[in-house]
């Protein structure tokens, strides 16, 4: 009896010993899969934005300073350029969601050939080149363009101006995130069962009710996904404002890159790079506490 009781403690302590070498087995090889994830992590995210941060905090002569967050906020150009890139990204941001929402809803509860022929088109301008699109908006819009010719051999005086104006920037952001933000809340919206929308229908829902009851929480995660990469893109992009923006104010993209690379002032340009991040990262963060909030609800 008492080898029966041995050999089974054996056997147990041999079966742990066994479990642990395989569970330590599997966190290498999770680990080892993860590495070079956590590499590229390291050396395209971490690594620039901790020198950029750096390098913000450094003066002319080498010394810890915050000169350059100084000059950031009280300049009166740069001052303009970021309550210009704010409203920007803001107003396009909201834009954005308004069209892309409305588009998104046509296409759900439409049907026809031409809510068919919008829903086979209305994502190609994801796949223009963005250089390619702002050109294509230049030839259209410009003070020389197709609508401009349009306009004055019908008898009109001006054209608006778009290029190199506020205006210009503003349908740039437009055309790049409007598919992008349609497409998310298509897939949102084809998520809500058609019988949902028939029993509200039925016990006497109007459109309006059944917009703000039932569409908007059902979607509400997807539109906070949406204002956030759109935000995102928005603030950071470079393509259509280098080429249609105004010359002042400017996005701070396009006031980096020149403090940058034309005035060889790495402090400011670092500041301002610092800056956009922590803008986006605020983004970021509202984005992710919402989420958080509403994880219990939905339990």
């Amino acid at each position: 009896m008492n080898l029966d009781k041995a050999g089974a403690l054996r056997m147990k302590t041999s079966t742990a010993k066994s479990g642990l070498s395989r569970q330590t087995k599997d966190s290498i090889t999770g680990l080892l899969m993860v590495f070079p994830s956590f590499l590229l992590l390291v050396f395209i995210v971490i690594l620039p934005i901790s020198l950029a941060v750096r390098e913000s905090l450094l003066d002319p002569n080498g010394a810890l300073s915050l000169a350059n967050y100084k000059y950031l906020f009280t300049d009166k150009a740069m001052k303009n350029n970021i309550i210009f890139t704010l409203n920007l990204t803001v107003v396009s941001t909201v834009i954005t969601l308004i069209l892309g929402y409305i588009l998104a809803i046509y296409l759900r509860f439409s049907k026809g050939r031409i809510s068919e022929w919008i829903r086979k088109l209305y994502f190609i301008p994801m796949f223009i080149p963005a250089v390619i699109a702002t050109y294509g908006i230049i030839n259209m819009y410009g003070n020389h363009g197709w609508l401009a010719r349009i306009v004055l051999a019908l008898g009109g005086d001006s054209f608006p101006r778009f290029i190199y104006d506020y205006n210009g920037l503003l349908l740039a952001n437009l055309w790049f995130n409007i598919p992008f933000t349609a497409m998310l809340l298509s897939s949102a919206l084809a998520g809500i069962p058609n019988s949902l929308i028939e029993s509200a229908r039925d016990v006497g829902a109007g459109k309006l009710n059944l917009f703000t009851k039932f569409i908007v929480p059902m979607t509400y995660k997807t539109v906070l996904v949406a204002a956030t990469f759109s935000f995102m893109g928005i603030i950071g992009s470079f393509t259509a404002p280098f080429l249609i923006g105004p010359n002042a104010p400017q996005v701070l993209g396009i006031a980096m890159q020149q403090s940058f690379s034309i005035y060889h002032d790495v402090g400011i340009a670092s500041a301002m790079a610092v800056f956009m991040f922590l803008l986006c990262s605020a983004m970021g963060y509202f984005y992710i506490r919402s989420m958080v909030k509403e994880e219990p609800a939905g339990r």
